[in-house]
């Protein structure tokens, strides 16, 4: 972070740890009172702009500020006022602040024509804070400014130099500090109406989404996995019904069945998933499972002799395994895309070149993974390689080996071999910093 942003930060912290001081709204107030007292006694003693006051009930004092006479019930009332037109900020709730500030100050220009630069201040701070605070007459504070205008269009007796300015002052500041609160208040409330209709419009994507996933799932449930099924209960009624079947034919009705129920329990899985977000949230906040839901983990490298093995049986091929360096940990994801990938081309092998042998060749360095899946067939031309990768020329397994090893940040090459056959070349990065 740069030194400006750290300070920033830093400025951040300290008015946090500011604002929460139980005592700072009474020193608010107090501070700006005793400077408006000060205004007072220094403008007193040299502007003589104070006129005496006279209180008919009881015997007065007089005392003479500068050259001017002011009785004491006078000087009295002054200070009173002085103080009433500055504290209330820290003591009272914006709107009752506002209104107690603006009568003290409006008495303070209209029985001895002075206003504090202290209580001026205030004032229009007082009335931005009634403008913000939102409460139910708050569009109504820059009538609180209208006092000021009044007196100082009316005025009749020449005040000082400084106490004109300021009552002009106030006159334009005070409606324009309680129009910048009120548009303040404004803008803070569209902008958390504009956040919460993007809340609300997310919700709504993700419960669109959720139905969606879930409306796939019916179909894979009610159309695919049916079919499916038919196929591993017809290949095994033909294997039983069909007398005189050669055992070798036998054999491969009852891989089409094993391969149909492992077909299911892929799509069961894959349906516990696009159907988990679906689902109402159990007792401990995650949905629940399903009853007989397979809650396997994703298969990984680990597995790989069982595919390579049940590779073997289905072809009636040799399919054989190449490991070459020390084998490092690898991201489950990685693990998933690369057991995947030699999945998908094992299938494509026996799918365009039965009876081929298969090499898969796992080659481990401390970066990368590298794996090479060649068979022996025919193979395809590059151009027929080409257009099976495109998207939409149903070359969906090809298409969905870049994808697999794109998702993880990888590479993957498919084409002719040099010398015969078809391969498949996938590099996925590895992760050394997984924890075995």
């Amino acid at each position: 972070m740069s030194e400006a942003g750290n300070r920033r930060a830093r400025l951040a912290r300290a008015s946090r740890r500011l604002a929460t001081q139980p005592r700072l709204p009474l020193l608010a107030g107090v501070l700006p009172g005793l400077a408006a007292l000060a205004e007072v006694l220094a403008r007193t003693t040299t502007t003589q702009t104070i006129p005496a006051i006279a209180i008919p009930s009881g015997p007065t004092q007089s005392l003479r500020i500068g050259s001017t006479p002011v009785s004491f019930q006078g000087a009295l009332i002054l200070c009173l006022l002085v103080l009433a037109a500055t504290i209330p900020p820290g003591l009272l709730r914006p709107p009752a602040a506002a209104i107690t500030v603006t009568l003290a100050n409006t008495f303070e220009l209209s029985l001895f024509h002075l206003v504090t630069i202290a209580g001026a201040v205030v004032q229009v701070v007082a009335l931005y804070r009634c403008g913000r605070c939102g409460a139910r007459w708050s569009a109504a504070a820059p009538a609180l400014g209208l006092p000021f205008l009044i007196l100082a269009l009316a005025e009749t007796r020449p005040p000082g130099p400084d106490t004109g300015t300021l009552t002009v002052l106030l006159a334009a500041l005070a409606p324009a500090a309680a129009w910048a609160g009120l548009t303040h208040r404004a803008r803070a409330e569209a902008l958390a109406h504009s956040a919460a209709r993007e809340v609300a419009a997310s919700t709504l994507l993700e419960h669109t989404a959720r139905g969606e996933r879930a409306r796939i799932a019916r179909e894979l449930h009610d159309v695919v996995a049916h079919h499916i099924s038919m196929i591993a209960v017809q290949a095994e009624t033909a294997r039983l019904a069909t007398p005189g079947m050669p055992a070798a034919g036998a054999g491969r009705l009852l891989e089409i069945g094993d391969t149909a129920r492992a077909a299911l329990t892929e799509m069961r899985r894959l349906l516990g998933v696009l159907r988990e977000d679906a689902r109402a949230t159990g007792p401990d906040g995650r949905p629940p499972d399903p009853p007989g839901a397979d809650r396997r983990p994703q298969p990984s490298l680990h597995q790989l002799n069982d595919l390579l093995d049940h590779a073997r049986n289905a072809a009636r091929t040799g399919v054989r395994l190449i490991v070459s360096g020390p084998p490092v940990p690898l991201d489950p994801g990685v693990e998933l895309a690369a057991y995947r990938i030699i999945q998908e081309a094992l299938t494509n092998a026996r799918r365009h070149a039965p009876g081929a042998a298969v090499d898969v060749e796992l080659h481990y360095t401390p970066e990368v993974l590298r794996l090479r899946i060649r068979d022996n067939g025919p193979g395809l031309s590059p151009t027929q390689a080409a257009q099976a990768a495109q998207p939409g020329s149903g070359g969906h397994g090809l298409l969905g080996m870049h994808e697999r090893a794109g998702a993880v940040g990888g590479r993957l090459r498919t084409g002719p071999a040099t010398v015969g056959g078809f391969v498949v070349e996938a590099t996925l990065p590895a992760n050394a910093e997984v924890t075995p």
